[in-house]
């Protein structure tokens, strides 16, 4: 854990405004998608929930989705130097502070008060995750479609670290998702933190802005201070608060990781998208979706050459995106584990040049020969880490050297399986350390080529 002062001078937001972070990708949930989740909200003391998702919790109250707050300390310790103030009246007021908050925010009621010591929850795991747990029945539903949102597990307080880490087992051992808010981080670590660059954005609308003001403005304790004696002075700077005045607020985003109706093997593939193309020929509406339309038009524009001499397609469904990549290349074999993709597949593709269809399930099984360019679209999530892994490393033996690897998916949660585009993509830079040539992130689908090592060979 690092070592901080609240009153030292710290990054200011300017800083932050220059990091690109205003540009990271935004949380991939739509608002149909949200209205239809449950949110257990935690908060270590009074005014952390407001800093951290205040506009969240305000947007989630206008979607109609259910929330539920769990404050865990009255922050009875945050002016422990006060001679005019105890630590049992602190206590009164900040608890009367977060419930005038939360009704700010549209929360009034929807919260409880756990009562544990300040400055000490990381000897309170178990009621932390009983707490959580009982919160949780309380809304009931599917466990995945379940959000914890509690605070960064690496913020520097101890009390953030502890709450944000029994979250986070939570998350891990009963399948829910977890979304963690950074409080102090923006105070002590700067742009060159590394950890920030895989954080999500969300997008605070006029309303959710002004209720977040609101809210704030409510805890008074730490905006201003208790009296003008030494010892009382306001906790939250000017300076500091403008980190949580943005326009969006930000997340590190962990997917539900339910168990149920994952696929436990490249096999299993086979059979289940034999039933996806035998009840459709096209069961994702490639042809009449603009989504698809869009998402293969970028693909085909980001590609860094003009034209390639022998490609491969890894999960081509029926061949759409197929027949415009046969464009690209001289050669172009397409492969998918399921037989009845692959026969709608050719006879999507008959009379097209330089095409060949193949059933293949990868990675258990893979073509021979060398490819200039593998593309790889919205499969990675349908395979288990280990068989990812497996991926990666027949593609980094088949690609040449300067060839391109095409990764596009889709960034929602994909119910019921494993992995995420966004893991997808994160897996592959991990494994294969290869040069971006291009990245493309919206809120639904992430696009990113990779280029292997070496010299593309002269045509």
């Amino acid at each position: 854990m690092v070592t901080f002062s609240h009153a030292d001078q710290g990054t200011g937001e300017a800083a932050w405004a220059g990091s690109g972070l205003a540009a990271a990708p935004e949380l991939p949930l739509d608002p149909a998608e949200l209205a239809g989740m449950r949110f257990v909200v935690l908060a270590a003391h009074p005014d952390d929930e407001t800093l951290g998702a205040g506009g969240l919790m305000a947007a989630l109250v206008a979607l109609g989705a259910e929330v539920e707050v769990l404050l865990c300390t009255a922050g009875e310790g945050s002016h422990p130097e006060s001679t005019t103030t105890t630590p049992e009246q602190l206590a009164q007021t900040r608890v009367a502070e977060f419930s005038a908050a939360l009704a700010a925010l549209g929360l009034a009621d929807c919260w409880t008060f756990l009562g544990l010591p300040d400055r000490a929850l990381g000897g309170h795991t178990e009621a932390i995750s009983r707490a959580v747990r009982e919160a949780a029945r309380r809304l009931s539903g599917d466990p995945d479609r379940l959000v914890l949102v509690a605070p960064y597990r690496a913020d520097g307080h101890g009390d953030h670290e502890a709450l944000g880490a029994a979250a986070a087992e939570v998350a891990r051992q009963d399948g829910h998702a977890l979304l963690e808010y950074p409080i102090w981080f923006w105070h002590w670590a700067t742009p060159q933190d590394l950890h920030w660059r895989s954080w999500l954005r969300f997008h605070l609308d006029e309303p959710a802005r002004s209720a977040k003001e609101r809210a704030m403005a409510e805890h008074a304790t730490q905006v201003r201070p208790l009296s003008p004696l030494p010892g009382d002075e306001a906790l939250l700077s000017v300076p500091f608060l403008a980190h949580f005045s943005r326009p969006y607020e930000v997340f590190a985003w962990t997917p539900a990781r339910s168990a149920s109706g994952r696929l436990h093997s490249s096999g299993d593939a086979e059979l289940v998208f034999d039933r996806v193309h035998g009840g459709s020929t096209d069961p994702w509406n490639y042809t009449g979706s603009w989504y698809e339309q869009r998402k293969r038009a970028l693909t085909l524009a980001a590609l860094p050459e003009e034209s390639y001499e022998r490609g491969l397609e890894v999960g081509c469904s029926i061949g759409t995106l197929t027949a415009e990549l046969a464009a690209k290349c001289r050669n172009l074999l397409a492969v998918d584990a399921s037989g009845t993709a692959v026969r709608q597949a050719r006879q999507h593709l008959e009379g097209v040049p330089g095409v060949r269809v193949d059933q293949c399930v990868v990675p258990d099984a893979w073509p021979g020969g060398a490819f200039d360019l593998v593309v790889v679209s919205e499969i990675g999530y349908y395979l288990s880490r280990e068989e990812l892994a497996r991926l990666w490393d027949r593609i980094e033996a088949s690609l040449e050297p300067g060839g391109t690897l095409v990764l596009c998916h889709w960034r929602h949660p994909i119910a019921g399986w494993e992995l995420d585009g966004d893991t997808v993509h994160a897996l592959a830079r991990q494994r294969l350390g290869w040069r971006t040539a291009g990245l493309y992130q919206e809120r639904d689908f992430v696009l990113e080529l990779l280029v292997a090592p070496g010299h593309k060979a002269a045509a």
